[in-house]
């Protein structure tokens, strides 16, 4: 049998060794008891690492394609019976089989399903922001907010090919810079920004004479949470500004009425302390997430109505 490694490809050359001896069992390119090129020969041979080789065997094994015979090789199984698990080999190696037992060229199938996994509704919610700290406060708030799974990244993921199938999400300053790194075909949802007014009403007017505690991990939100409550009538002295990076800032912050913080903060807080979480998202853009997921099951449909 003919094998083939292609090393600039996002597919691993051990998964590429993988699939190709599934196929070549499936398709009976490797016959029952064939005894398959050693690690050392297969390495010598593409000039691949022994670790690689051994690794692809190892796992072949354990989905019971090939079997090793101590002393003599590795060699593909008489019968293969069940696999251990439906490992995306096997699956593909199944859907490439079909294929070729209908006549349908593997450029063909190659397109076919490519359009059709760019044509499947999302399953899943991927927020692209670059700041790590940002990002995690985000994160926070949409998985308290969405039943689908909410995954983050920043602009260099977004080439990976594990990014298929999502729905990306981002904040308006990063609108232009994400949409120049995605699919035309994907869906992006611009979440809209909190009103700052509209987190500050509930507290206003600014009570004098206590403490009020500001505390994150992202100086954004401390330079924003600070003015604003400044801006508010607080008074510079009666606000305790904590990095939540740093060490002890929870004991620092146990003399204040209040701690004003993100969503993510809030939960690192100890319970007696009050909290008073301004949030990034918008309750609009919250309100059109859940409406995009609800309108993402109607197109789906109910398939134990089927």
């Amino acid at each position: 049998m003919r094998f083939w490694f292609a090393r600039g490809s996002e597919v691993p050359v051990r998964q590429q060794l993988v699939t190709q001896v599934a196929l070549g069992v499936l398709c009976g390119d490797l016959a029952p008891g064939e005894r398959l090129p050693s690690t050392r020969e297969m390495a010598r041979r593409f000039r691949l690492h022994p670790n690689t080789v051994s690794a692809a065997y190892r796992q072949l094994r354990e989905e019971r394609w090939v079997e090793f015979r101590h002393g003599s090789g590795v060699y593909v199984r008489r019968s293969t019976g069940a696999p251990a698990s439906a490992s995306p080999e096997r699956l593909i190696a199944n859907l490439v089989l079909e294929s070729r037992r209908a006549g349908m060229p593997l450029q063909a199938l190659r397109k076919a399903l490519r359009k059709w996994l760019d044509t499947q509704p999302p399953v899943r919610f991927v927020l692209v922001e670059p700041d790590e700290e940002l990002r995690r406060i985000v994160l926070a708030e949409l998985e308290e907010a969405v039943q689908l799974p909410v995954e983050g990244c920043g602009f260099a993921d977004l080439r990976s090919p594990e990014m298929a199938g999502a729905a990306f999400l981002t904040l308006p300053s990063k609108a232009d810079a994400v949409r120049e790194r995605i699919s035309s075909s994907a869906d992006l949802i611009v979440l809209q920004v909190q009103s700052a007014p509209a987190s500050l009403a509930a507290w206003l007017p600014a009570p004098t004479e206590v403490l009020v505690g500001i505390a994150s991990r992202w100086p954004g939100f401390l330079d924003a949470a600070g003015t604003m409550m400044a801006s508010a009538g607080f008074s510079p002295d009666a606000l305790v500004i904590r990095d939540a990076r740093h060490p002890g800032w929870q004991a620092d912050m146990e003399c204040a009425a209040a701690v004003v913080c993100d969503t993510a903060t809030a939960r690192e807080l100890p319970k007696r302390i009050r909290c008073i979480v301004f949030p990034i998202v918008g309750g609009s853009s919250l309100l059109e997430l859940k409406q995009y997921e609800q309108s993402l099951s109607t197109s789906e449909g109910d398939p134990t109505q089927a």
